[in-house]
Formats: structure tokens, C-alpha cells, sequence
């Protein structure tokens, strides 16, 4: 028996995004990753230059922009659409302006407070696969499953690498290394829901999987539960 609201959690490029896509694609759930919603919030203070020192302003700005979330509208390797006051900012938010500040904007109590209702709404409508670094532990500690996707460094980098390159970006390698050191850092020690495994959690370790050996890891832990269940 699928869970009916699964909460993936995970560091930046652990492959949680992309396991959490294709499972909601091969169960017919709805796929929602959370992150995109703080990097909206990130994008647009760049754009109207809200200092990330501006706790009043970043809250502000989180209560009064439009975000919306809808499946892909372009068949250009997205997961959703992601809309800032109607505009496509699918890609705009995955730039490395935006990894750079996102972790502190998200760490800033009024701008979470603007966004937590929103996915605990979404999540309770059951049939939800929600990904991000706080779902198991605080936006849904009731999940039917809990995962938490994590891969070494080095790995995690040269997928982050590969795609900038993809997007046409001019970055090295040891550039993205290094702020993605900085950002697992800030993640792990930021006050307010820091990055960590949920009590009851699975850990699942992608280093050396592709991600149809981890549908593979979660498909068989199910078989293990429903049979548990069983018997």
C-alpha cells in the first residue's frame, strides 16, 4: 500500500527533487517541491534589491508577491512551472545569485511564517510527494513516509555543476564546490529548521545510485512494510 503524503528532505543536489518528480509521476501523485517557493521569494529580492540583512523586508516581500506553482508547461527538463507574479521563473531561481542567498532568506522567521500554511495546505490534500529540508521534522511530521536523500560533496557539486553548464552558465567546478560547501554549512546550523534527518526517517544514500536504483531502495522498503503489515 502507497503512503498517501510522502516528505522527502535532503541537501541541495541529492537527487531528492528528482526521485520525488518520478515517483509522483509513476504513482499519479502531485509532486511539490517546497524549496521553489523560497527561492521565489530569494529571486525577487535581488530583482527589487531587498538586502538579505532585511528581515522586515524580506517578510514583506514574502506576504505581497504572487507565487504559483503548476505542472510543466515546456518540455525543457523542468518538474513544475513557477510563476512570480505570472511571470516563468522556472530557471531564473536556479541560478547561482540565487543558491547563494536562499538558505538565509529561508532561514528568516517572517518569510517562512508566509509560506508555511501554504505547503501544509497543499500536503494535507493527501497524494502529495512534498520535497524540501524541513518537511518531515516541520511542515509535516505526520507524513506517511519520511526519506531523507543525501550524497557525498563532490557528487553533489558536479551534478549542480553540469547543469549550470547545461543552462549555459560559466562557472568552474571548485567555484560551486565551495558555495555549496557553504550552504550545506548554513543549512545544518541555521537557527530555525536546520537540515537533519527526522526521527523516523530513511536515509537513502545516492552517491552511487541513479535514480531508478533509489524508486528501486523506496519500491522495495514499501514491499518490506506492506509485508510487516501483514503478518
Amino acid at each position: 500500500m502507497r503512503p498517501s503524503l510522502v516528505a522527502i528532505d535532503g541537501p541541495a543536489a541529492s537527487g531528492k527533487s528528482t526521485l520525488g518528480f518520478r515517483l509522483a509521476q509513476k504513482w499519479g501523485y502531485l509532486f511539490f517541491d517546497t524549496g521553489v517557493l523560497y527561492r521565489v521569494v530569494s529571486l525577487a529580492a535581488l530583482e527589487r534589491g531587498v538586502s538579505i540583512d532585511d528581515d522586515v523586508g524580506l517578510s514583506e516581500l514574502a506576504e505581497t508577491i504572487d507565487i504559483d506553482v503548476t505542472p510543466p508547461t515546456l518540455d525543457d527538463g523542468r518538474f513544475n512551472t513557477v510563476l512570480l507574479d505570472g511571470r516563468d521563473v522556472t530557471w531564473d531561481i536556479r541560478t547561482p545569485a540565487v543558491d547563494a542567498i536562499v538558505s538565509p532568506v529561508s532561514a528568516v522567521r517572517g518569510v517562512r511564517r508566509a509560506l508555511i500554511e501554504q505547503q501544509r495546505h497543499i500536503g494535507r490534500r493527501g497524494r502529495v510527494i512534498m520535497v524540501g529540508r524541513d518537511i518531515g521534522t516541520v511542515i509535516l511530521p505526520e507524513a506517511d513516509l519520511k526519506l531523507f536523500v543525501e550524497a557525498s560533496l563532490e557528487v553533489r557539486a558536479r551534478r549542480r555543476f553540469l547543469e549550470a553548464l547545461e543552462r549555459g552558465e560559466r562557472v568552474t567546478f571548485e567555484h560551486v564546490c565551495d558555495e555549496m560547501r557553504r550552504r550545506d554549512e548554513r543549512d545544518r546550523l541555521k537557527p530555525i529548521s536546520p537540515l537533519v534527518a527526522a526521527a523516523d526517517a530513511v536515509v537513502l544514500d545516492t552517491t552511487a545510485l541513479d535514480v531508478d536504483g533509489v524508486i528501486a531502495q523506496v519500491e522495495a522498503l514499501l514491499s518490506r512494510k506492506s509485508e510487516g503489515t501483514a503478518t
